[in-house]
């Protein structure tokens, strides 16, 4: 059986579906995508992904395609017509189909909305497989990283030279001033020589991470604190333990950095708990989470 997709009001099998070539975000990059993990059936953090797509929307001045309440109803027929219980669904708007002008269309154009699905494993069982190693590059993205763009060559260069060196991600750090920002698609979080579980503070330089925030509150929730304070690749160099959070990485340990081991170079007991912690919050049951 093909893929179904929907595209612009249809859904077509994905063999069939297509856009057309002047669409702005084909042309351009103009457009915004999100992503939402289905485990078991269940939407995770379903309301804070379709905030962020709202958000990201309404900072390049694009409205949102249909209201939050009917894109949930398109993104559960996929993945109803697809049979998938356990996957991703990506969504992507544009600014739609217009002739080829770097300025907005000046009589504005109906965006357009793509949403597909593909199956992934489920949440891992075992954390120490689920171990990692990143490499570190500067962060040579443009400067509205907040904004979760289709503009991605500079993140696809970053893991492409990731994965040449055998790494799965590349932490990316301000060259002038040597502080780390985040990964090519994650948040980076470390686990400071003092203990401190620390992840930079949002702002334009990094994305809202929807997991970041699910597992802030996760942790709020059980009393764990948590500091969202920069730090230097010298402090990530002396961390006991490190990890990313992403819809696709979950709590990912990192225990090799540039060929470094982070800590003893194992999966540290923070790292373990939290991964326990969102393992729970997939599954809808943090509150046996202590």
């Amino acid at each position: 059986m093909s893929k179904i997709a929907y595209v612009n009001g249809r859904y077509l099998p994905q063999s069939e579906a297509s856009v057309n070539i002047e669409d702005r975000g084909y042309q351009f990059g103009d457009g915004i995508y999100e992503v939402v993990h289905l485990h078991d059936g269940r939407y995770v953090d379903e309301e804070l992904h379709l905030a962020r797509l709202e958000r990201s929307l309404g900072e390049i001045q694009l409205a949102m395609p249909m209201s939050r309440a009917a894109l949930s109803m398109v993104l559960r027929e996929v993945a109803q017509r697809n049979r998938v219980r356990e996957g991703l669904l990506y969504m992507q708007v544009t600014r739609g189909v217009s002739r080829r002008d770097h300025a907005f269309p000046s009589k504005p154009v109906p965006p357009a909305l793509v949403v597909t699905i593909r199956r992934v494993p489920s949440y891992p069982t075992d954390v120490d497989k689920w171990q990692a190693a990143c490499i570190t590059l500067p962060d040579l993205r443009w400067a509205r990283r907040d904004i979760k763009s289709v503009n991605l060559l500079p993140n696809c260069l970053a893991r492409q030279k990731a994965r040449e060196q055998g790494a799965i991600e590349a932490i990316l750090y301000d060259e002038a001033t040597g502080m780390v920002t985040e990964g090519a698609a994650t948040t980076f979080w470390i686990v400071d020589e003092n203990g401190a579980i620390r992840t930079r503070f949002l702002d334009h330089v990094v994305l809202p991470g929807c997991t970041r925030a699910a597992l802030m509150a996760e942790l709020r929730t059980l009393g764990m604190a948590y500091d969202e304070r920069e730090f230097s690749l010298e402090e990530m160099r002396r961390a006991r333990e490190a990890f990313i959070t992403s819809a696709t990485s979950f709590v990912k340990p990192i225990t090799k950095i540039d060929g470094k081991p982070v800590g003893d170079g194992k999966v540290g007991p923070v790292v373990r708990r939290l991964f326990d912690i969102f393992a729970r919050h997939v599954k809808g049951d943090v509150k046996n989470a202590a």
